[in-house]
């Protein structure tokens, strides 16, 4: 008896530590991996970060700047049909500013907050990349260029930012809207939440009657033609089919399709010969 209720204290144990959520971890201890690079062994990650050096075209720092940015399941609720999404989907900074993002996973998986087209001479391959590993939070810096742009902001993870994690982040004026921003800029293929087959396009009864009446009368004109066209070649056909087997009956008809086409062959080209000859004029002395 002793020994199932030891077990059972330890099942309980066990139990309630793999259930229990898992611990919010600041990332503050990152290891400096040089080129904006840092990372640690809990799933934090910085790449491309940027304190000091100034965008070609920018004199100073215009201004600096902190936003905090929270990505995770719950901030998807309101836009319907998305599992992901960040808690701000649009952004706005003077040029040349020198920006902190804290960025916080609320969820139990791994996010990323990512900006794409950045110079590469001085972002490698021209992004800023935050990521976390399961709940947490990992603050980076990065200096904006001088130009009016508007800069993809998403979750590179597959299929998160088809699932709603993606925002616009725009430098002065920026540069237009982007696409299937949520909750800023229309889906470029649109949802369809209706639970029925919209009906087909009804076509008036004149018109249904006029084009019938007019698929009936072409039907009937060929059948006319094609009959009267049979009447006549019959008497001829069955004299010359007359005592033939139907392989040497099949025979014949290749023969004189054969002949037909080049018939046709020879009018056309004749055609086009007289078409294109042109008559010489012979032109007086005088």
């Amino acid at each position: 008896m002793q020994k199932l209720f030891i077990a059972t204290i330890i099942a309980l144990t066990i139990s309630s530590t793999a259930f229990a959520e898992k611990e919010f971890l600041n990332h503050t201890r990152l290891m400096d991996h040089g080129d904006g690079h840092f990372m640690d062994m809990d799933g934090g990650m910085i790449m491309g970060q940027n304190t000091d050096v100034l965008p070609g075209g920018c004199d100073e720092i215009e201004a600096t700047e902190e936003i905090t940015v929270h990505a995770g399941h719950k901030y998807a609720e309101k836009f319907p049909g998305r599992m992901y999404a960040f808690d701000i989907q649009e952004y706005h900074f003077k040029p040349c500013t020198k920006l902190t993002v804290h960025f916080i996973n609320d969820d139990s998986i791994r996010h990323q907050w990512m900006m794409h087209g950045l110079p590469r001479y001085l972002y490698p391959k021209g992004m800023f990349h935050m990521e976390l590993t399961g709940p947490g939070k990992i603050s980076g810096t990065l200096i904006f260029p001088p130009n009016d742009k508007t800069y993809l902001v998403h979750c590179d993870i597959s299929q998160h930012m088809e699932k709603g994690m993606k925002a616009q982040l725009k430098i002065g004026k920026g540069s237009g809207d982007l696409p299937s921003i949520p909750g800023v800029t229309a889906n470029v293929i649109q949802d369809d939440y209706r639970d029925s087959i919209p009906e087909p396009a009804v076509v008036a009864p004149a018109t249904a009657k006029l084009a019938a009446e007019s698929s009936d009368s072409v039907i009937s004109g060929v059948l006319i033609i094609g009959l009267a066209i049979g009447l006549v070649l019959a008497p001829l056909l069955a004299t010359r089919f007359k005592g033939m087997s139907a392989g040497e009956i099949v025979s014949t008809v290749f023969e004189l399709v054969a002949k037909g086409i080049g018939i046709v062959i020879k009018l056309i080209t004749s055609l086009i010969n007289l078409v294109s000859s042109k008559k010489s004029i012979e032109l007086s002395d005088k």
